[in-house]
């Protein structure tokens, strides 16, 4: 097992201080425009409105470098969100984001500025996938007291707090950083597909109880999941996930790790895919919020006090390729469709930070030009978004 804590690590986490600084010196450098940054609820962190994924591309060293050049172009010019995955290319991109992140600190960018996210739950298959995947899980999942083949879904799913404490420390450690800002438990609706939901449910909240005791260590600050179909679905949907039933479920494990009756939760993150095709976060009411309406995911994040990630803007690069015809008639200045997908993301009311996956310098610039202007205003997206549904 990994240690919990490392001399090496560096320390520190986003604060309310150093988003504030580096939100104000990158707008007086005219690096990004005014409303680029969003507000994280509660603490009031100012973190960028476009944020940088490393999903994508082989898993090479060549890559590697490419990522690690990205972050830290990224950290220093206004992008201070960073999402990874503890097995996002076989869990290279972990080191390689944290070589970024070092190479931004060695250029001026305080730790305290950024907002580092890892998830987990899949399979992380380290050197790539095993021959024998049946060999491979028993002997470093079953006789390392990692989990077992009842919590396995689909064959690449593991969702036992033991497993998901494993890939936290993985992703702490790789990235090289004591504290992490979040982490997501990357679409427990995979289970949801072999065991139900409420078996589901069941199997998250000693989970969610690893991360509450995750932040009281100093390890993680807030926590949440990431879906593709759970928050988009409609409510009688088998995959449904609600943002209100996470948070009930958070509850229970603050209060449980704590022992006190009334202990703050910090399921705080949650992300879904939003683009231009991908509209349910906005348009589909599924969620009863507990507070006398039914919203939409983006809405309910919103009054639930969620911060809202938005993943697949590019839909997998088709929309980097080509606009839906309103939004390239309502975006005429920005010069391709890449441009105009990401300031589609990023302007939708209730989405603070919209994620794009980068693995070449080409994909980093169009992201710094669209930086550089402010989202639309909202009823110029209504309106926009009202056209594109007819």
């Amino acid at each position: 097992m990994l240690k919990q804590t490392d001399p090496l690590l560096i320390p520190g986490f986003a604060t309310r201080q150093g988003t504030e600084h580096y939100a104000q010196a990158l707008e007086e450098k005219g690096l990004v425009g005014g409303g680029h940054f969003s507000e994280f609820p509660r603490e009031h962190l100012k973190l960028s409105s476009i944020g940088a994924g490393s999903f994508g591309g082989e898993a090479s060293g060549a890559v590697d470098a490419c990522i690690s050049a990205i972050v830290a172009q990224a950290l220093q010019a206004g992008i201070n969100v960073i999402d990874t995955g503890a097995h996002y290319r076989y869990g290279r991109s972990l080191a390689a984001v944290g070589a970024g992140v070092r190479t931004a600190i060695q250029a001026g960018v305080p730790r305290e500025a950024m907002f580092l996210i890892s998830k987990g739950g899949f399979l992380t298959l380290r050197g790539g996938p095993p021959e024998d995947m049946t060999r491979w899980f028993d002997a470093e999942i079953i006789s390392q007291g990692l989990g077992t083949q009842e919590q396995l879904a689909g064959g690449v799913h593991l969702l036992s707090p033991e497993y998901i404490h494993f890939q936290l420390e993985l992703s702490r450690h790789l990235m090289g950083v004591e504290t992490l800002d979040g982490f997501l438990i990357d679409q427990p609706e995979v289970q949801i597909a072999e065991r139900g939901k409420e078996a589901t449910n069941r199997m998250l909240e000693p989970v969610f109880e690893v991360l509450e005791r995750a932040v009281q260590e100093n390890r993680l600050r807030f926590y949440g999941i990431s879906t593709f179909e759970g928050f988009r679905v409609e409510t009688d949907a088998e995959q449904f996930q609600s943002l209100t039933s996470m948070i009930g479920l958070a509850e229970r494990a603050a209060q449980s790790v704590t022992g006190e009756p009334n202990a703050r939760h910090h399921f705080r993150l949650a992300s879904l895919p939003f683009n231009q095709v991908m509209l349910e976060g906005f348009t589909r009411f599924n969620t009863a919020t507990g507070k006398g309406n039914v919203a939409s995911a983006l809405q309910a994040a919103y009054q639930l006090q969620v911060y809202m990630l938005a993943s697949h803007g590019m839909l997998k690069g088709h929309l980097a390729k080509q606009s839906v015809d309103s939004v390239e008639r309502a975006l005429p200045n920005l010069s391709n469709p890449a441009q105009r997908s990401l300031q589609f993301n990023r302007s939708a009311p209730g989405v603070g930070t919209a994620l794009v996956g980068m693995s070449t310098p080409n994909h980093l610039e169009d992201v710094l030009v669209v930086a550089k202007r402010s989202p639309m205003a909202r009823q110029a997206y209504l309106a926009l978004f009202q056209k594109a549904e007819e």
